[in-house]
């Protein structure tokens, strides 16, 4: 069985962190392989696109120009890595995906929610997660560490965290919005918790729905404990 899981959130959710950690769980507490990815980038081509999104030094990057370079990222990184990961029965875990330019581009940057969302099907060839959690926290706490980590690692990659914190509580908002409107894909984590307490939390809702899909599919879940 494949499974699509996709995670979200503000700058500084923590989705770096409780992805592999939700890998090692998965692994050890089902039969299913795991593919862990990202956006932007996940594969040689789409990482070379990200680096034009991430810098800082683009800062004069159109919001025209910045959505069609994310949904030509995404398509070459569904094309190449996502969809033959899951034609292999795997489980991808992504580390943002279409619902981030719905939100930042559609929603924060005012270019509409239809259009991105047309825009990500075109490029995904309407692929849609199966699962998708948002790890909400506090705006403010979310940008702190993520420009602390930024700074520490010394990378160029800090172009979206030098927005304004209006614009990244339009990102929250809109990332609230979408699971509003979507409950059977979205759930939405207290990621305002110790990182113990947010992984619990995660793979106690992972677990639960690859149960449910198992069943759907074949009546009971691969497990090995």
């Amino acid at each position: 069985m494949s499974y699509f899981i996709t995670l979200e959130g503000i700058e500084g959710c923590g989705k770096s962190t409780q992805i592999p950690l939700l890998k090692e769980y998965l692994e050890k507490n089902t039969s299913y392989k795991v593919l862990v990815t990202r956006e932007p980038g996940g594969s040689p081509i789409a990482d070379q696109i990200r680096k034009i999104l991430l810098s800082r030094k683009n800062k004069a990057l159109t919001p025209q120009a910045e959505v069609f370079l994310y949904e030509a990222s995404r398509a070459q990184h569904v094309a190449e890595v996502i969809k033959p990961a899951l034609k292999q029965k795997k489980i991808v875990l992504c580390d943002r995906f279409m619902d981030a330019t719905t939100v930042y581009q559609g929603i924060a940057r005012n270019l509409g929610e239809k259009l991105c969302k047309d825009l990500n099907h075109i490029a995904t060839k309407g692929l849609t997660p199966h699962l998708t959690l948002i790890l909400d926290c506090d705006v403010k706490i979310g940008l702190a560490r993520s420009r602390t980590r930024l700074q520490k690692e010394n990378k160029d990659e800090s172009r979206l965290e030098e927005e304004s914190l209006n614009f990244h509580k339009k990102v929250r908002e809109g990332y609230l919005k979408l699971a509003q409107e979507d409950k059977n894909r979205f759930r939405v984590m207290n990621a305002n918790q110790t990182i113990e307490a947010i992984h619990k939390d995660i793979c106690k809702e992972v677990l639960s729905c690859l149960r449910k899909q198992a069943s759907k599919n074949t009546g009971s879940p691969p497990s090995r404990g």
